[in-house]
C-alpha cells in the first residue's frame, strides 16, 4: 500500500512538475532573458515559494528548461543525423535542424545563452553564462559520441571526436548566435558555408565498420 501510494505521489509530483515547466516556457516564450521567478509563478498560478520549492532557485528552474529544451534538440539532430541521404545531405541537414531550433524559439535560445540583457535589476545570485556553459558540453559530449561510433577515426579515435564534437558544437553556437542577431543571410546560405569549412575532413574518412555510417 505504501509503495502504491508513493508510485502515485512521484507521479503527481512529475506531473505537477511538467506544468509548472510548460508555464515557464509561455513566460520566456514572451519575456525571453527578461523571465522572472516572480512572472512565471504568476503564470502557474502559484506563489513564489511554491516555485522555489519544486526548483530550489532560477538556477534550478533554469537546468530544468535546459534539459527540457536540449533533449529535444537532440532528438532532433539525431534524427537528422540518421535520414536516408548522403553523408554532405545529412551534415547540412543536422546543420539546418540546429539554426532551424533556435530561429523558431529565439526568446528560449535568448534566455539559455544571454543575460537578462533588458531588465535592469537581474534576479541576484544569477549567472547565465556559468549555468549556459555546461549546456553546449553536453551538447558537445553527445556529437562525439555520435562522431565515434559512426566514423572511423583510426588511432585516438576517442579524443579526436571530442574534439570534432566540441569543435562542431562552438561553431555553430557561434555561428548561429551572431546570425540570429544579425540576420546577414539566409539560413540555407549558413548552412551551405558552415558545411564548406567541415566538409574537408569528413570527405576523407571511412565509416565505422558494423556502425550506423554518418
Amino acid at each position: 500500500m505504501e509503495s502504491t501510494q508513493q508510485a502515485e505521489q512521484q507521479r503527481s509530483t512529475r506531473q505537477r512538475r511538467r506544468q509548472l515547466l510548460e508555464a515557464a516556457d509561455r513566460v520566456v516564450l514572451r519575456d525571453g532573458p527578461g523571465a522572472s521567478m516572480n512572472a512565471i509563478a504568476a503564470e502557474a498560478g502559484i506563489t513564489k515559494p511554491i516555485l522555489y520549492r519544486h526548483f530550489g532557485d532560477k538556477g534550478g528552474l533554469y537546468r530544468a528548461l535546459a534539459k527540457r529544451h536540449t533533449d529535444a534538440l537532440l532528438d532532433a539532430l539525431r534524427a537528422a543525423l540518421d535520414a536516408p541521404a548522403g553523408r554532405r545531405e545529412r551534415v547540412e541537414a543536422t546543420l539546418d535542424t540546429y539554426l532551424a531550433a533556435i530561429e523558431a524559439r529565439p526568446q528560449v535560445y535568448r534566455f539559455l545563452m544571454h543575460p537578462a540583457e533588458d531588465t535592469q535589476l537581474p534576479e541576484q545570485g544569477f549567472d547565465v553564462g556559468r549555468h549556459s556553459a555546461p549546456l553546449l558540453r553536453r551538447l558537445g559530449e553527445e556529437l562525439a559520441k555520435v562522431i565515434e561510433d559512426r566514423v572511423d577515426l583510426g588511432p585516438g579515435s576517442e579524443q579526436l571526436a571530442r574534439v570534432w564534437g566540441h569543435g562542431i558544437v562552438g561553431m555553430m553556437h557561434g555561428a548561429g548566435d551572431w546570425w540570429l542577431g544579425e540576420r546577414p543571410c539566409p539560413r540555407d546560405q549558413l548552412v551551405r558555408s558552415l558545411a564548406d569549412l567541415l566538409w574537408g575532413r569528413l570527405a576523407e574518412v571511412d565509416d565505422r565498420a558494423g556502425g550506423p555510417g554518418f
